[in-house]
């Protein structure tokens, strides 16, 4: 009996295993890449709450933007979060790669900081300025700079990644620079005498509508997977959902993720979803679709419905005075309103 009743066992225990398997092998796996912020920790969320049971999240950190957009055109990345300029990049370089959403405004993470001994814009002229070149920080800083009497060509623009901007900035090397926390905030507490100069939270910089994130797909990946990059842009603004009904569990999710401090992630995030309470603000679905113009309403903040449009307008200006591209380009060319129109439609 015993002999029967374990040939049983083993074959139950075969067919589990083999219906586990075939389970298994109907889910997609979706590879994204983002850097160690707590802004697009969502994906983390999405992954350990299952909230695309049939797409299996690959999620890398990729410090350098620019690393994982090559890693895109490769095609070994189907979806990016980062800052939310590189859409006219994407389409004077024609590399396969588009906007798909702006996720989160800035609303305070961002600021201009001076050096221990510079006093304003003008001090600045013939010195050298942190930033991470064609990123939204060298817009910011560039306006800044305009706005203040100073040519944006008037400074030298030290190329780093958010890490090395803090080092720049103690060790001299640069005069002034762009950083969003909590790295700024390293700066100040490693240097007595540095001035905030102008922050994202301000008036005239939210209603820009220039400063956020956003998320980025292949279009290789939209255009084979139209299904899966809708499901697994669906599983992000659900995780979105998930976090503000659940922020201090979200964060905690988020904190260990990237290793973050929690507390860091609470001043970036907030514990709660009203603008104006954190360094960011973020978009559930419909704000996004909102700012994107494709569902009816106005976004918070002072935004407009449809921004992405002066967004766009603004970023290829400038990044075909910064030399990063030849011409302007229709919107189009570099944001694809898939599948959030989808998303929205249903």
């Amino acid at each position: 009996m015993k002999k029967k009743y374990g040939k049983i066992a083993l074959a139950m225990g075969l067919s589990l295993l083999m219906g586990n398997a075939l389970l298994g092998a109907d889910k997609s796996t979706v590879k994204v890449s983002l850097f160690s912020w707590p802004g697009y920790g969502f994906w983390y969320i999405a992954k350990e709450k299952n909230l695309a049971p049939d797409i299996d999240f690959d999620i890398q950190i990729i410090e350098d933007p620019y690393e994982s957009f090559g890693q895109m055109t490769a095609g070994r990345i189907d979806i990016s979060s980062s800052t939310s300029e590189y859409g006219p990049i994407a389409a004077d370089a024609k590399n396969g790669i588009k906007l798909v959403a702006f996720t989160n405004p800035s609303t305070g993470t961002d600021k201009i900081i001076l050096a221990p001994g510079e006093e304003s814009a003008k001090g600045l002229k013939g010195k050298s300025v942190a930033v991470l070149e064609g990123g939204l920080t060298q817009v910011f800083m560039a306006l800044w700079l305009e706005k203040n009497g100073v040519k944006y060509d008037e400074v030298s623009y030290v190329n780093v990644i958010m890490d090395d901007a803090v080092a720049a900035m103690v060790s001299g090397e640069v005069a002034a620079g762009e950083f969003w926390e909590p790295f700024g905030g390293a700066v100040r507490d490693a240097l007595s005498g540095t001035k905030v100069m102008a922050t994202s939270s301000e008036k005239e910089w939210l209603e820009t509508g220039l400063l956020g994130d956003g998320m980025y797909m292949s279009t290789q990946f939209i255009e084979e997977n139209p299904e899966v990059a809708k499901k697994a842009m669906k599983a992000y603004w659900d995780a979105v959902d998930w976090w503000r009904e659940n922020p201090d569990k979200g964060n905690k999710i988020i904190a260990k993720a990237i290793r973050f401090k929690v507390s860091d992630v609470e001043e970036i995030l907030g514990n709660s979803p009203e603008p104006m309470s954190a360094g960011i603000y973020c978009f559930n679905m419909e704000e996004a679709a909102q700012y994107m113009g494709l569902a009816k309403g106005t976004p918070p903040l002072g935004l407009k419905n449809g921004q992405i449009q002066e967004h766009w307008d603004i970023l290829s200006e400038w990044w075909k005075k910064f030399g990063f591209t030849k011409a302007k380009y229709p919107i189009e060319a570099g944001v694809s309103f898939e599948p959030l129109k989808s998303l929205v439609s249903e």
